[in-house]
């Protein structure tokens, strides 16, 4: 039956295919009595191969897609699920205990889980990690429940989830997966990101995706109007195909500013960059025309494996990436774990709040061996290209000049080693806290740049948790406090002969780009897929009369004012 969900559209375009339910199923396990030991043992071998089959076949598909250090997770969850040690006194107990093998597999398991975890040694507690994941599929497998794989897809598909890890999303393969919808998120959670990375539509933040689409419903994400029909009617379905041909239409008219400059209508010249997560998104940014890379997001690098990346492998990341962008400006961010964003193999301890917790820059000094194997990485790599390094979640001077110094001791070593470093190489800050805003002009006098995370900013600013449906109304990018905070920061570097640029979902906006024009933003940096898009506007405008909109702007009292005042700008 016909029906229309409606919800953030976090991903412009428009997809049709069969629904795909990507979700974690039920694995409540029940002690029961077992009447015959033996079928009961036969049952857990046939699951133990079953779980051994998979995992080969994710195994080939990690090391053909994403390389030899991926497909060795799998290889260690082969070594688990293979291992004496661990089978032998599972099937002990299902025949000592008389017990099914669902109990008897989850109680021996967490025994060895429990013992590992609480060794002092990282490699033990790896191990543990990999017992959990082995441990899991098997259950899946006594349990007849399919666990999800997104890596497997292999035919067109729409993802319909509740909500989408960064690491799950990152495992998505473009060529089958058309878009994909979620109950919760908005525009700047992080699938909704990935996403507009990935240049696949979404719709966020439906509430009832999962309830009320099934597998194989035939689906159209609109990612233009936030909206997902389930089983449209055939008149839908070809206003949708008319909807889908005037969009590729208009890509590919923007399509055609791919090799000009970023110049407003009287002139002036801004920078459009691309934010990034991995050396593959590179072909996005250059079929886009980006100008450089304004964030490279680090962590997932970190992410969906089960120990910290060498050195090695992240020179060669950023060697990539350097080189790639052949010359043009790429700011790497340093590593930003914690808030959504978790490693489970730091074993961290829960936190009431991790938004406001143990994460990004705090994390780094006080984890000073992953922080300093990263900035060795970085150092080695800035031969290679026109490298910027940008700290995150900054919140004081001092540790400002804590990072800093981390930094040029690593770079004494290694240039004491004979090992080549960049002359010069900027230094920078993420402004995504108020107060690291408000005494912007006192971070201007030590910086080289600020980047203004707005996805941040703005829900600190506002006391409003931009994950929480209920209180999304106050995710306001276009109040009048976040305006001030970004003229703020803005002016402070000027002042000081310095460039302020924004990696924030915000850089992106079409409402917010005349505001930030007219404020003097040095640099819009976005996802890749926005960037033609956003030069076709700025191309329209002028920087002067943007300058008269801003002024008029941080005077008004509310975000729907100033909504409604570039609204009326468009519209002459």
């Amino acid at each position: 039956m016909a029906a229309i969900l409606k919800g953030i559209g976090a991903s412009d375009g428009i997809a049709f295919a069969k629904a795909y339910r990507l979700m974690e199923p039920d694995l409540t396990v029940e002690k029961k009595d077992a009447a015959d030991v033996a079928a009961e043992a036969d049952r857990f071998r046939a699951a133990l191969k079953k779980s051994e089959a998979e995992l080969e076949v994710i195994k080939e598909k990690a090391r053909k897609d994403l390389g030899d250090d991926k497909a060795a997770i799998f290889e260690a969850h082969l070594l688990v699920l293979n291992d004496p040690e661990l089978t032998g006194p599972i099937e002990d107990k299902i025949k000592s205990d008389a017990v099914n093998a669902e109990f008897a597999l989850e109680e021996t398991a967490n025994m060895f889980i429990g013992m590992f975890e609480a060794m002092d040694n990282e490699y033990m507690k790896e191990r543990a990690a990999d017992i959990k994941d082995v441990t899991k599929r098997v259950l899946a497998a006594l349990l007849g429940v399919d666990l999800p794989a997104p890596a497997l897809i292999a035919e067109e598909v729409v993802v319909v989830a509740e909500d989408l890890t960064p690491s799950m999303t990152a495992q998505l393969n473009r060529e089958f997966v058309k878009g994909f919808t979620t109950d919760i998120g908005g525009r700047t959670s992080h699938s909704a990101i990935m996403a507009r990375s990935l240049e696949i539509p979404a719709v966020v933040g439906t509430k009832n995706a999962t309830a009320d689409i099934q597998n194989g419903d035939l689906i159209i994400i609109d990612g233009l109007q936030g909206e997902v029909h389930i089983n449209p009617t055939e008149e839908v379905a070809a206003e949708y195909k008319k909807r889908a041909e005037a969009y590729a239409k208009q890509k590919a008219e923007w399509a055609k500013l791919v090799n000009e400059e970023t110049v407003t209508a009287d002139g002036h010249h801004v920078e459009l960059a691309a934010n990034i997560g991995t050396p593959a998104d590179l072909d996005g940014v250059k079929s886009n025309g980006g100008e450089g890379v304004g964030l490279y997001r680090t962590e997932f690098l970190y992410m969906g494996r089960d120990n910290l990346p060498t050195e090695e492998e992240q020179f060669e990341s950023y060697k990539a990436v350097l080189e790639g962008m052949e010359g043009k400006p790429v700011v790497v961010r340093t590593l930003d774990i914690g808030g959504d964003k978790e490693l489970p193999y730091l074993n961290l301890p829960h936190e009431m709040n991790p938004f406001l917790g143990f994460r990004a820059i705090r994390l780094c000094l006080e984890e000073q061996d992953i922080f300093r194997t990263q900035l060795r990485a970085l150092l080695r790599a800035s031969v290679y290209g026109n490298l910027k390094v940008m700290f995150p979640m900054i919140a004081t001077v001092n540790e400002f000049r804590q990072a800093k110094a981390v930094l040029l001791e690593e770079r004494a070593k290694l240039e004491a080693e004979g090992t080549a470093v960049a002359e010069h190489i900027e230094l920078g800050i993420m402004v995504e806290i108020p107060s690291t805003a408000v005494i912007a002009d006192l971070f201007a006098k030590e910086v080289d740049f600020f980047s203004i995370g707005t996805n941040d900013l703005i829900q600190y600013t506002m006391a409003a948790d931009r994950m929480n449906e209920r209180v999304s109304y106050l995710y306001q990018p276009y109040n009048p406090s976040i305006l001030r905070l970004v003229k703020m920061v803005i002016e402070a570097a000027h002042k000081e002969g310095k460039w302020a640029g924004m990696c924030g979902e915000m850089a992106g906006d079409e409402t917010a780009i005349p505001l930030l024009l007219g404020l003097g933003l040095d640099e819009f940096s976005m996802s890749a897929t926005s960037i033609l898009k956003a030069r076709a506007q700025l191309k329209n405008l002028s920087k002067t009369d943007m300058e008269t909109l801003a002024a008029k702007a941080v005077e008004m009292s509310t975000a729907e004012e100033v909504v409604e005042l570039v609204q009326a700008i468009e519209k002459k």
